[in-house]
């Protein structure tokens, strides 16, 4: 297994959830992490919750170039051991009939652009220095299609669970790997956008960011020669078909 001390990963959407999850189990495997977001104040409430003193924050606008270039220079030369693209957005509003043309561009460049200029970013010194891992937290909207997610979240994410297995096509020769993670329903704020938001004992049944956070250490503790191109997650207790399975199980 590697070892992840004194190391560098950068996390996208390090404010909440996932993202946040993430880069507290990373500090405690001994990386300096790097934390992005809009927001300033949640990436340093995040800092303060990782036990340690070299956390760098870095807002910006993942959707600019300009911005994502400021950030992936400010890691330096070297850039980050390990890129996780976390950072993600929907809509309440957020079905065909629904959106408008900036809705659609919107969430296409929040889901897509953003973790595709990242990935971009940090390619070039990862080459350089002979190897990398990024981490894409896609979700299973990437791998199938169904109305709970709408569909620019549905479209954007099967592009990305795409761009995770271009990157494995092209830069494995350089010793890089991408590992795309397609989680089900995860208890993040972000639900609080669904048109019917889960209620509270739904949410205790869901993946946890934690959960998503122990997928990314494990992932990360690979041997270099180890790519895991996909991880495909769900709850157990899996309320989009639990009505489905107790018909089933009730057929005598």
């Amino acid at each position: 297994m590697t070892d992840l001390a004194g190391r560098t990963a950068w996390v996208t959407g390090a404010g909440t959830g996932i993202g946040r999850a993430v880069a507290i189990a990373l500090a405690r495997e001994g990386m300096r992490v790097a934390l992005t977001g809009r927001r300033e104040a949640p990436l340093r409430e995040t800092a303060d919750m990782l036990g340690r003193d070299d956390a760098i924050v870095l807002p910006g606008d993942l959707t600019r170039a300009d911005d994502v270039t400021r950030m992936a220079a400010s890691l330096g030369d070297q850039g980050p051991d390990i890129l996780v693209n976390n950072a993600g957005v929907n809509l309440k509003r957020r079905y065909l009939h629904q959106l408008d043309p900036d809705a659609i561009r919107m969430m296409v460049d929040g889901n897509l652009t953003a973790p595709f200029l990242t990935t971009h970013a940090v390619l070039p010194a990862m080459r350089a220095r002979g190897g990398g891992l990024i981490i894409q937290v896609a979700s299973m909207a990437g791998k199938s299609v169904s109305f709970l997610s709408g569909p620019a979240y549905t479209a954007a994410k099967h592009g990305l669970v795409a761009l995770s297995a271009a990157v494995n096509l092209e830069n494995g020769i350089h010793g890089i790997r991408s590992t795309c993670i397609c989680p089900g329903e995860v208890a993040t704020p972000i639900l609080d956008l669904r048109p019917v938001p889960p209620s509270a004992e739904e949410r205790a049944r869901m993946l946890q960011p934690e959960d998503l956070a122990a997928m990314v250490v494990f992932a990360a503790k690979m041997p270099p020669h180890v790519c895991i191109s996909e991880i495909l997650t769900s709850p157990t207790w899996n309320r989009n078909i639990a009505p489905q399975a107790q018909s089933v199980a009730a057929i005598p």
